[in-house]
């Protein structure tokens, strides 16, 4: 009897063990680089205090974007399943969706009854590749027009704002605004041979869809009055110096900048306004994938929805920008991020498009900045960097 009592009580403390394990969380592991800003880790928590069926364990990667890519691959090509969400630089989603390393996302999208257009338009354009979308946005960031709203007239900044100036329209105002307000330059932005290049004729040339007319533009803005003689030296560091120093009337850069006005510019905040780009606002920033091997699809969706609705956008807009259209007017987030409260930055937010998504995106980019800098310093035809770059975007 006694023997069987014992057994009873072994039976019973396995089924209390099976039923422990059985409740413990399916762990999700995010590869994401490091945040200075407390956001990425209040999101994790956030979410992991919302459900019991995940706990995500942030897996902090470096901050040296090439190396993190090339530590990325190194696991993924190896077939690993050490991560099942993935940050993704926008520029490299085509090549992980190519090389299968991620998966498409389109099934799971549907299933849970989300749609492409009700986020950030080049972050979804970013992870579209071979007619199948592979990512959702983790944060958006955006090249957009900074002016010198007490220089420019009312009627000027009304079109700014609106979105409804071409490049040609920007170049007049800024040969007729230059030396006012104690600038020196009319207009300053990237043009060096580095991919900054890549992101300005992006929108000089509105998505590569007008490559004769937008390059034609740029080098016209280049050889203008309006710009400084080294122009094509220029990568943020010297447009965000000129501006913030009151030197330029009009800057093409990323919203870092306005940190930097308040901080230390020499304009203050209340003498700048925000626009759209003609051609559209380039977008930057991070996406989310699902890594092709990973054993726990289902929890990873599960996150990535979370960051992409109320709630997450919500703690992630403490430091960042979001990728989820319909928290553009939140109070709540809006109220986090003093530049969602602007009309021009909320246009431009609405316009943002994606750089070329490849398979090989580096020798794409490459290619375009040498051919986009041969024509704009005058040792090669317009004709030249058109045909080049058709060759480029084709690959």
């Amino acid at each position: 009897m006694k023997k069987l009592i014992a057994l009873l009580l072994v039976a019973v403390l396995a089924l209390g063990s099976m039923a422990a394990l059985a409740a413990e969380p399916t762990v999700i592991k995010f590869a994401a680089q490091g945040d200075s800003t407390p956001a990425t880790q209040a999101v994790i928590d956030a979410y992991n205090a919302s459900q019991s069926a995940y706990k995500v364990e942030w897996v902090d990667m470096t901050n040296d974007s090439g190396a993190m890519r090339e530590q990325l691959i190194t696991t993924l090509k190896a077939g690993s399943s050490d991560y099942d969400v993935l940050s993704l630089d926008v520029v490299w989603a085509g090549e992980f969706a190519a090389a299968g390393y991620i998966q498409p996302l389109d099934m799971l999208m549907d299933e849970a009854g989300l749609k492409a257009e009700d986020y950030n338009a080049g972050s979804m354009a970013s992870g579209a590749y071979s007619g199948k979308q592979y990512v959702m946005p983790f944060f958006p960031d955006l090249g957009m027009l900074f002016f010198r709203s007490d220089v420019v007239s009312a009627e000027d900044a009304a079109k700014l704002v609106s979105g409804d100036y071409t490049w040609a329209d920007l170049q007049a105002m800024a040969e007729k605004y230059m030396g006012q307000g104690d600038t020196k330059d009319g207009f300053a932005f990237q043009s060096a041979l580095y991919e900054g290049l890549v992101c300005n004729a992006n929108e000089f040339t509105a998505n590569w869809k007008d490559l004769k007319g937008g390059l034609e533009a740029m080098k016209a803005m280049i050889d203008s009055k309006a710009t400084a003689d080294n122009i094509m030296t220029y990568t943020e560091g010297e447009t965000h110096n000129s501006f913030i120093k009151g030197e330029s009337v009009f800057a093409r850069n990323w919203p870092y900048m306005w940190g930097m006005i308040k901080s230390e510019g020499t304009i203050k905040p209340n003498q700048v306004g925000i626009a759209p780009l003609p051609g559209g606002s380039t977008v930057g920033g991070w996406l989310l994938a699902i890594n092709k091997n990973s054993k726990n699809t289902e929890g990873a969706f599960d996150f990535i929805k979370y960051l992409n609705s109320e709630p997450g956008q919500i703690v992630m807009s403490q430091a960042y920008l979001p990728g989820y259209n319909a928290m553009l007017t939140n109070e709540e987030v809006v109220k986090n991020n003093e530049l969602l409260s602007m009309e021009g930055f909320q246009n431009a937010l609405k316009t943002t498009i994606a750089r070329p998504v490849s398979a090989e995106y580096s020798k794409v980019s490459d290619a375009l900045q040498q051919a986009i800098h041969a024509y704009l310093s005058g040792t090669g035809t317009v004709d030249d960097a058109v045909k080049a770059i058709e060759t480029a975007l084709a690959q």
